[in-house]
């Protein structure tokens, strides 16, 4: 298995070098991220459940897919790349809107991304990647709000910030 790069950035998102991606998370260095929302035409969103496995947050719902461009990718580019990847669709991606955050997680990893929000619309099903994704499920809108409401927990950290900060 190769070693993936992702790309340090600052506040503003001015590129500053590139890191292994495990060392990024390690040190919580903020780096350019994404995170793709997909809709069907009934407005439903597409959620996955990340593959138990992951190395962090595994078995947790959150949007169709996220990740990390490579140094030199187009971010919209990538976003289509990891959808393909992790879901097994293409659809028209634009980019909505971006935040930072940052997170802690139990095994000592610390995401702290300068996030994308790619947004995209398709009716197909998606083909999943079992490495990557655990199941899927369309869900509308209020069904979605409330239950990332009573029930946090079963959501990732960014797709709660996406939530709460009204990006989705």
């Amino acid at each position: 298995m190769s070693l993936e790069y992702v790309i340090l950035v600052d506040s503003n998102d001015s590129e500053l070098g590139v890191m292994e991606k495990m060392e990024a998370h390690e040190k919580g260095v903020l780096h350019r991220a994404f995170s793709v929302i997909i809709y069907n035409s009934k407005g439903e969103m597409l959620l996955q459940q990340r593959a138990l496995h992951k190395y962090h947050s595994g078995g947790l719902w959150t949007n169709a897919c996220c990740s990390h461009p490579r140094p030199g990718e187009n971010i919209v580019d990538a976003g289509n790349r990891r959808l393909s990847e992790e879901m097994g669709l293409s659809a028209e991606l634009s980019i909505k809107n971006h935040f930072i955050y940052q997170a802690s997680f139990d095994n000592g990893l610390i995401e702290h991304e300068f996030d994308y929000v790619l947004e995209g619309k398709t009716d197909l099903e998606p083909v999943i990647n079992p490495e990557e994704v655990n199941a899927y499920k369309w869900v509308g809108p209020e069904e979605l709000k409330q239950s990332i409401v009573d029930d946090p927990e079963l959501y990732t950290f960014w797709f709660r910030e996406l939530f709460h900060r009204k990006l989705i």
